[in-house]
């Protein structure tokens, strides 16, 4: 009966989660057709990417991948990977403030001044430490083992990660209304960033048992062995986290080495990068 009522929760979690990306992209195609009538015009390559972001979310919270995170380590990693370091970006190159303020006000109108508290949350120091430790926070055997027992915790678990890895790409994408920051810190920034993957995927990789005990207890629906499927989960974070950030490093390099950019007021930076998309 509670697996009954287990699986009966997990699919109507399953139905609001669609159900509110539904409307957020919805709401999104609505702001961006208004746009569209006036100046400030979002291209069709940017709004697909804001709303391949959300798709990501959707299959990390409301797919079949949802269910699997509890069986392999690899999904669950899965999982952290869109909700924190694939989503976000896309997110935010789609310019999800400009669009959603059209909604709200109609029209186009000029750069407001970002809230102080917006401000403090989205520099870079802050950013990073928060992704930081919330990464390595969670996956402490202790605090994961909580997060995996109480479906209220787990969600709370994923929303940090999501929230984290927002904050974490707003300097690095800068989307409207911030004011463009220096590369040079950026790429050092993302430099930094690798360092708890590397240390948290490294130990992972090598280690020679099971650090999480749920997994070793769990079915292992595709064959994997406990410490297979450890090991399969941490050299995918390491890689595919190492891959982006080098990829954003490269478009930030570019940038800063390209004549346009050393003629131009450092706040021209993101109608440079929307011309080019």
């Amino acid at each position: 009966m509670s697996h009954h009522h287990g699986a009966t929760a997990s699919w109507a979690l399953s139905l609001l989660i669609t159900l509110f990306c539904a409307v957020v992209e919805l709401a999104y195609f609505r702001g961006w057709m208004r746009l569209r009538s006036s100046n400030e015009t979002i291209s069709l390559a940017r709004a697909s990417s804001f709303f391949g972001g959300i798709v990501l979310i959707w299959i990390a919270l409301a797919s079949p991948l949802a269910v699997l995170d509890h069986e392999l380590l690899t999904a669950h990693m899965i999982q952290h990977l869109l909700l924190m370091t694939l989503a976000p970006p896309l997110i935010w190159l789609g310019e999800p403030v400009l669009v959603f303020s059209r909604v709200r006000v109609g029209g186009a109108g000029a750069r407001p001044p970002m809230p102080r508290l917006a401000q403090a949350l989205t520099r870079p120091a802050f950013a990073l430490f928060a992704a930081s430790a919330v990464l390595v926070g969670w996956h402490v055997p202790t605090l994961f083992a909580f997060g995996m027992k109480s479906a209220a915790w787990h969600m709370v678990e994923q929303a940090s990660f999501l929230t984290t890895g927002l904050l974490f790409w707003w300097p690095v994408v800068q989307p409207w209304p911030s004011v463009a920051g220096r590369e040079l810190s950026l790429i050092l920034y993302l430099f930094l960033a690798t360092l708890p993957c590397d240390i948290l995927s490294g130990f992972l990789v090598f280690c020679d048992r099971v650090v999480y005990r749920e997994y070793s207890l769990s079915s292992n629906p595709f064959g994997f062995s406990a410490l297979g499927d450890q090991q399969c989960a941490a050299a995918l974070m390491w890689t595919c986290v190492t891959i982006v950030y080098l990829v954003a490093g490269a478009v930030l390099t570019m940038h800063m080495l390209s004549p346009e950019s050393q003629h131009s007021p450092k706040t021209s930076l993101i109608r440079q990068r929307a011309e080019i998309w």
